[in-house]
């Protein structure tokens, strides 16, 4: 008789193999893209903050611009996704102009030129990300979304991993244990990225496939007409969740903070991104069996206190922990809550539900950052908190989403 492990092995195996190819291919691109795209965003802040000597205000406003721009990109995108009947093109575009933008960092002197490339990386990423995540979902039985979105997420994360591993092997060679970084390591990094960011767009064009999926939306663009109640419960909720989610940049110069020096920090990264690889798979997987709504609440829940271990810590190992744990809400929350979507929504409708979605992210990311930002250097009364501020505004605000989310956002759709 077989043991239980080895049948549980067997069905994992068989059912990844029976995933189709669009899921494959989509994730094989967001690998590589994450190869080229962490190698050089993660350190951005530290760029602007060791070498062009922008404040934390400034930091936050270029990500909270940069993700603003994307929002606006992935509304209009994704309810053109519907209007057409199609994804893949609209996705390859999106992945090209940010393959694109990414060598004008070479010569970046000024905060404003990295402005530049972060909100042209950005609209990329927002022309993009609702047809991609639309592909899928067409693409992929309901039973299985949770798998497929959580696979995409891991293979994501890899690439992550991989592109945060290949930094801090040339901080590794160029810097020996700076404190700060310095331009020559960064112009390096900028053009070893190049090279991944090229051979995603190439995986994609080649070899996506449109899922047939022709039936064209006569509903405008961002319309909520015929969305589920549970939908726009979500994105209420959301709202609140992400005005405290403020860039990870500010983790990041937190931990130089409390004492970690350059190539500490890409370990750090390396640590975080291998628990949410190993996680995300297995934990969208698990939103199949036993519901979307509660891996993203206790993702929520997870976020907020690892925020308040953030704002607690007082040295550098301590947020080196904490941002491997924050890994486990990454990996609980984001593919559950994209395939949570694909749940609610028609078919027809996905694209404009991910644009909206999306956007509710992006929107809210530019006060959460700029807030954050601000919180840092003593704004609103918080001066006495420095850089602890903006993470016990993060914690609160992730707990209060948590319990609205269970409040409010059914597990089944009420009848009327």
């Amino acid at each position: 008789m077989d043991k239980p492990e080895a049948r549980t092995s067997t069905g994992v195996m068989e059912s990844l193999r029976s995933l189709p190819v669009n899921v494959w291919v989509v994730t094989a691109t967001s690998f590589l893209t994450d190869v080229s795209s962490e190698m050089i965003f993660n350190l951005v802040p530290l760029f602007l903050a060791n070498v062009l000597n922008a404040g934390t205000a400034v930091i936050g406003l270029i990500d909270g611009l940069a993700e603003t721009t994307a929002s606006l990109m992935k509304m209009y995108a994704g309810g053109l996704s519907d209007k057409l009947g199609e994804r893949k093109w609209l996705t390859v575009l999106g992945y090209g102009i940010s393959t694109i933008s990414k060598p004008f960092l070479y010569i970046a002197n000024a905060w404003g030129w990295v402005l530049g490339v972060r909100v042209a990386d950005r609209f990329g990423k927002g022309v993009r990300t609702a047809p991609r995540d639309a592909l899928v979902a067409d693409s992929i039985d309901e039973k299985q979304r949770g798998l497929a979105f959580g696979l995409h997420r891991a293979g994501d994360t890899a690439g992550a991993f991989l592109g945060v591993m290949i930094a801090a092997f040339i901080v590794w060679l160029t810097e020996r244990g700076s404190a700060d970084l310095t331009r020559n390591t960064f112009q390096i990094l900028v053009l070893v990225s190049i090279v991944p960011a090229v051979l995603a767009v190439l995986v994609l064009a080649l070899g996506a496939k449109e899922t047939g999926v022709r039936k064209k939306s006569q509903v405008p663009v961002l319309s909520l007409k015929g969305m589920d109640t549970r939908f726009k419960l979500f994105m209420l909720v959301l709202v609140l969740f992400t005005l405290g989610n403020s860039s990870d940049a500010f983790i990041i110069l937190l931990g130089q903070n409390r004492g970690l020096n350059v190539f500490q920090i890409l370990l750090m990264l390396m640590t975080f991104n291998l628990i949410y690889s190993v996680l995300a798979g297995p934990l969208g997987a698990l939103s199949d069996k036993v519901g979307r709504r509660r891996l993203i609440i206790g993702g929520w829940i997870a976020y907020g206190l690892v925020y308040l271990g953030f704002a607690l810590s007082k040295t550098g190992w301590q947020i080196w922990t904490f941002f491997g744990l924050y890994g486990i809400y990454y990996a609980a929350a984001e593919g559950s809550a994209k395939a949570f979507i694909a749940d609610l929504v028609p078919a027809d409708r996905r694209g404009t539900a991910y644009g909206l979605y999306n956007a509710a992210i992006g929107l809210t990311a530019f006060p959460a950052s700029a807030i954050a930002g601000l919180l840092w250097q003593g704004a609103f009364g918080w001066h006495g908190l420095g850089p602890s501020a903006p993470f016990y505004f993060g914690a609160v605000l992730a707990l209060m989403a948590g319990l609205l989310f269970w409040r409010l956002v059914p597990a089944t759709q009420k009848t009327a």
